[in-house]
């Protein structure tokens, strides 16, 4: 595994202690410390340099799906009848308002927009996509992909 990253000024310690905390984002500086090896004080600086220069969003719990009452996992790639910055304003602004999207990322190709959903069942689905989803602004197509199968959720970026 690559040990630095060019022209951004992390340093192998650095990776380390970004590699500890997504692995597991309740560990406490203590602890991050001696793993690195360095002073908590150092180390504390550390983290907050890593906070404040962007190389950290948040830390958050990784809340299991499925006791929630949100196993079903679904895809919606989703096609607007116009693409203008106006309708993709639109779009985006009232899919923000959408608690059970966890993910909205425009892409290229068959869909302007490629969503992940996080709902109880197909039924639930089904009333989601009938009462909200089809009726977002500009929405002209949906096509909608059910998981039947997580391989891979939410990895670990590789650096």
């Amino acid at each position: 595994m690559k040990e630095s990253i060019k022209d951004d000024g992390l340093d192998r310690i650095d990776l380390r202690i970004l590699r500890l905390l997504q692995a597991d984002g309740r560990l406490g500086n203590a602890e991050i410390a001696k793993r690195v090896n360095m002073s908590p004080a150092t180390c504390h600086r550390r983290i907050q340099r890593l906070f404040a220069e962007g190389y950290i969003d948040a830390v958050r719990a990784q809340i299991a799906p499925e006791r929630v009452e949100r196993g079903a996992l679904v895809f919606v790639g989703v096609v607007l009848d116009r693409s203008t910055p106006e309708s993709f304003a639109a779009f985006e602004e009232a899919i923000r308002a959408v608690p059970v999207v966890l993910d909205c990322h425009v892409v290229a190709g068959d869909f302007d927009y490629f969503l992940k959903i996080r709902v109880r069942d197909m039924a639930d689905f089904n009333r989601l996509h009938g009462d909200t989803l089809i009726a977002l602004p500009g929405v002209r197509q949906t096509r909608t992909f059910f998981v039947m199968k997580e391989v891979v959720d939410n990895a670990p970026l590789t650096f």
